[in-house]
């Protein structure tokens, strides 16, 4: 319980704080892009069984696999899809404690 609570504290709690803190001009567009970054769990759809709560994502699934924090590293360098990829990586930080507390 206290691991699924963490999941989604990290996941909806504290990128609404920071946008508030970092972003107070843009901050439900940012916000927003942060909560759009949960799309890339759609790539669980592609395993069986869909969820399975002793898999860890990181590594397993496409949009969480090393060569996607890769990509979403690379797309740091452009200030159009910088917070994009802070989204995304904040996604993929959080799966890795998730898997860490399993």
């Amino acid at each position: 319980m206290i691991q699924l609570l963490v999941h989604y504290s990290l996941h909806l709690v504290f990128p609404f704080l920071l946008a508030y803190i970092f972003f107070p001009k843009q901050f439900w567009k940012v916000y927003f892009i942060f909560l759009l970054a949960m799309l890339i769990d759609l790539d669980h759809l592609l395993a069986t069984p869909v969820f399975d709560p002793s898999r860890c994502s990181i590594g397993f699934h496409p949009l969480h696999s090393y060569w996607a924090l890769a990509v979403y590293v690379a797309l740091l360098i452009f200030k159009k899809t910088r917070i994009i990829a802070l989204a995304l990586l904040w996604h993929l930080a959080v799966d890795f404690i998730d898997c860490q507390m399993m």
